[in-house]
């Protein structure tokens, strides 16, 4: 079949430290079972529908599932994603995605939260996301579609890495947080809104890397999977983010 996506054994022995230790019987090809993972993922597929060459869907579906309940996918983000000199500059933003109608119910029984809202424009969750400078994401996590940009930062802010400059649109106009990423030692390159009585300065030419963010979601959307929300759990979409982020942005 034509358009398979396959990891190299290269890229496979690069992420193989952060699997789980087989137990009893061997475990199915490696190599084989996450590339058909992310063959489904990138083009938005139904389980049962991956190409024969990756072997059951159910063996997919089974390893994706226990391997994102284990933290295996978020592991390999964290330990994949350094900036390095990158990192002197930062980006912050959130963007929407559109939940399928498999997913889109409210109603949710158990413990695990869905992050599922509705907005104008209809039920979906938003991505809230800090890159490098090249627009490299660095840490993330999935809400309801109507958190502010505002109230996501103030999340992000605990994982958010140091920096000496963070680039965000209007909507991260607020001086509680100016305040902390002065208390933190971090010039704030964020636009001042319209009805500000005394409104901030911000660095002009600084402001047009923002669209580097802007592209990283775009590529990221280039995935179907992530594009449109087919998975009703939180965390397994959010595993599919970080796995899928992973292996654009930092896998060699």
């Amino acid at each position: 079949m034509s358009g398979q996506f396959w990891l190299s054994d290269e890229q496979v022995e690069w992420l193989r430290p952060h699997f789980p230790k087989p137990r009893g019987k061997p475990r199915v090809d490696d190599r084989r079972v996450l590339s058909g993972i992310l063959f489904v993922l990138r083009n938005g597929l139904r389980w049962q529908d991956a190409p024969a060459v990756y072997g059951p869907h159910k063996t997919l579906y089974n390893r994706f599932a226990r391997w994102s309940r284990l933290g295996v996918f978020a592991r390999i983000f964290r330990d994949l994603a350094k900036p390095g000199a990158e990192g002197n500059t930062i980006m912050i933003d959130s963007t929407h995605l559109k939940a399928h109608r498999t997913a889109a119910s409210l109603k949710k029984r158990g413990l695990r939260p869905r992050a599922i809202g509705r907005t104008k424009g209809g039920l979906n969750s938003k991505l809230h996301m800090v890159s490098d400078g090249r627009g490299r994401p660095l840490t993330f996590f999935l809400s309801p579609g109507q958190m502010s940009d505002a109230k996501g930062a103030l999340v992000l802010l605990a994982e958010m890495p140091p920096a000496k400059r963070l680039i965000g649109d209007k909507g991260y106009d607020a001086d509680w947080l100016r305040d902390e990423l002065k208390a933190r030692g971090v010039r704030a390159c964020i636009p001042a809104r319209r009805k500000r009585k005394r409104p901030a300065t911000h660095n002009r030419k600084l402001y047009k890397k923002r669209c580097r963010i802007e592209n990283a979601f775009a590529r990221l959307k280039d995935w179907r999977g992530i594009a449109m929300r087919y998975t009703r759990c939180g965390d397994l979409f959010l595993s599919a983010i970080a796995l899928a982020a992973a292996v654009i942005f930092w896998l060699k």
